[in-house]
């Protein structure tokens, strides 16, 4: 079931900022901000003239809230994030959301590991802020992964969040460790801290984190990505295969019963 309320509106534009494909996009909506938790998405469309091409909006995880002001970071890949890309700040754009089941907070970890590969790392910011925000005294471990340092830098923000141990992997070793944020993840996993892990990225990824919890016997939470038109659980092209005891309902919908879910409800 999806948590809390759901707003569509026509929202104004706060700031949008551009860094070579990577877009930051902030805008205003104080009953949306008011509603959504870590780890839930909204759907997004630039509004005004071609609104309607492409004719969909398109989902994004909420990367950070401050008041007010909703921020999405995204990539440019098609029309659509074309469009938003080319907003200013006296524009409007369609939002509707939050959408979906967002991370649940263990209060029975005493760590709190946010693991995050490429633009899978844009939902953490609001996890690890809330985190800090509402459990005093947890202990917050950010895993940065990307190809490049410059990449990196897409997501440094996260590095400003109080009380926060952040490390980095990239590929090319141009910053932090060279190899995969799984290799970070490897080198600290235990047990015995009582750990918790939340998870986003591409799905090799993932599925390598979840393994690595599985073994270690901690409790791993990932966020899918999937296309979606709706956003609301109708049009049903969100579905992913479950497995384990969520293989019985054959499909899970990443929209309405997600995006987040327990690692073993996707992975035997």
């Amino acid at each position: 079931m999806v948590v809390g309320k759901q707003f569509e509106q026509q929202v104004p534009v706060d700031d949008i900022r551009c860094v070579r494909d990577i877009c930051t996009l902030a805008v205003r909506s104080r009953e949306i901000c008011a509603a959504a938790r870590p780890g839930q998405f909204v759907m997004v469309k630039a509004s005004g003239e071609r609104c309607d091409d492409p004719l969909l909006r398109r989902p994004f995880s909420v990367h950070r809230i401050s008041g007010d002001i909703l921020t999405i970071i995204f990539k440019i890949i098609g029309r659509g994030t074309d469009h938003l890309s080319r907003m200013t700040n006296a524009g409007t754009v369609d939002v509707l959301g939050p959408l979906g089941n967002g991370f649940r907070l263990s209060e029975k970890a005493k760590v709190h590991y946010l693991v995050g590969g490429g633009m899978g790392v844009a939902p953490l910011q609001f996890l690890a802020e809330t985190i800090r925000g509402e459990m005093a005294g947890a202990h917050v471990v950010a895993l940065v992964g990307a190809r490049t340092a410059s990449e990196s830098d897409n997501f440094r923000a996260i590095c400003d969040v109080p009380d926060i141990e952040v490390k980095i992997a990239t590929d090319d070793g141009s910053a932090g460790h060279h190899g995969f944020v799984t290799e970070l993840l490897a080198a600290d996993i235990d047990k015995k801290k009582e750990m918790q892990v939340y998870c986003c990225g591409p799905h090799v990824m993932m599925h390598k984190v979840a393994q690595l919890c599985r073994c270690h016997g901690v409790n791993c939470q990932v966020s899918l990505e999937s296309h979606m038109a709706c956003g609301i659980g109708a049009c049903l092209g969100c579905a992913v295969s479950g497995a384990g005891a969520a293989k019985e309902k054959k499909y899970l919908h990443v929209c309405k019963e997600g995006p987040v879910f327990e690692a073993e409800q996707i992975w035997a």
